[in-house]
């Protein structure tokens, strides 16, 4: 299981967590309507001090991060248990670390704006007012603020 793990286990966590993820439209306390990611929770959004920045929550990024690497161990443990044996050919396992390494790459890039804002915790309350699923090739419009509050417009 530990060569599982090594060779399709981790490199499936971060193509998937990369790929997949739930949008989360919210009124942060003092703060406009904003759309945050993260699935199962929200673990990151735009800043509002600048453009192009990120906040990023720490906390909620590991239980995300474990949240999708246990899904995939559970998932290849009891194939490889209880189905078939799996077996990783070394194409499929250097195409799998690859994609990853790309795409660790990519948010080691996106993270390393000195504009961003790193919290242990999310450090506000919220209203989530809507919210949905999104592969990454999907744009995502951003609700109608007037949607929630017709008596503002």
């Amino acid at each position: 299981m530990k060569q599982l793990t090594f060779k399709l286990i981790i490199p499936l966590t971060v193509i998937s967590f990369a790929a997949f993820t739930k949008w989360w439209y919210t009124l942060p306390v003092d703060a406009p309507g904003t759309m945050f990611r993260g699935f199962p929770l929200a673990y990151s959004c735009p800043g509002w001090h600048t453009s192009l920045s990120l906040q990023i929550f720490l906390t909620e990024f590991t239980i995300d991060l474990l949240t999708y690497f246990l899904f995939w161990f559970v998932l290849i443990f009891c194939i490889n248990r209880y189905l078939t044996k799996v077996k990783t050919f070394k194409l499929v396992t250097i195409a799998l670390w690859t994609i990853s390494g790309l795409t660790i790459s990519f948010g080691t890039l996106m993270a390393s704006n000195e504009d961003n804002l790193f919290y242990i915790k999310g450090p506000f309350d919220m209203k989530v007012l809507e919210t949905g699923y999104e592969f990454i090739w999907q744009n995502t419009e951003r609700p109608d603020y007037y949607k929630y509050f017709p008596k503002d417009k």
